[in-house]
């Protein structure tokens, strides 16, 4: 009997004293290592005593270098303010002449398809040309953001024309 009784009395614990505290887990110093530069074993440079500046050549003018896109969206801001056409009257003159020389079929002995153009004609054709490819690009953008790019692909074009059907672009 003596035995249980021990064995009652070794189970519990002990009660902390009044007055202390419970011990509290102790912090571990962590070591910071600061960077430091490789010099591949190296000591520091040494240097010639006679240092050459860089001064600028005078006369010589350094490029200015803008940020990627700022030069994208001044020439955007200043295409969307002007109302002249964009792309040059003979070359747009040349191509329709060649367009409509392939569509006719009844050729003289010269050569030429017989067909005269008045200047009022090519640049009716030219805004309308322009005016098409403009919305066309702002379908295709809406398309390419769509898409959540920023870019405008070919399959932005395709999609654009397709979705405005017959009467929009599509043959």
């Amino acid at each position: 009997m003596a035995q249980t009784a021990q064995r009652g009395n070794s189970s519990k614990r002990k009660a902390p004293a009044e007055g202390s505290d419970p011990p509290t887990p102790v912090a571990k110093k962590s070591k910071t290592a600061t960077a430091r530069k490789s010099t591949g074993g190296q000591g520091p440079r040494r240097t010639s005593g006679v240092h050459q500046a860089a001064t600028p050549v005078p006369g010589h003018k350094k490029n200015r270098r803008y940020r990627p896109g700022t030069v994208a969206l001044r020439e955007i801001r200043k295409y969307q303010k002007s109302t002249d056409l964009l792309l040059r009257k003979l070359p747009f003159s040349r191509l329709v002449r060649e367009i409509a020389m392939d569509m006719t079929t009844d050729m003289n002995e010269h050569g030429d398809s017989g067909l005269r153009w008045q200047t009022s004609a090519l640049q009716a054709l030219q805004e309308a040309t322009e005016a098409y490819l403009v919305h066309l690009f702002e379908d295709a953008n809406l398309c390419a953001i769509h898409a959540k790019r920023v870019t405008i692909m070919t399959r932005d074009i395709h999609l654009a024309r397709r979705i405005r059907g017959p009467w929009g672009g599509l043959a």
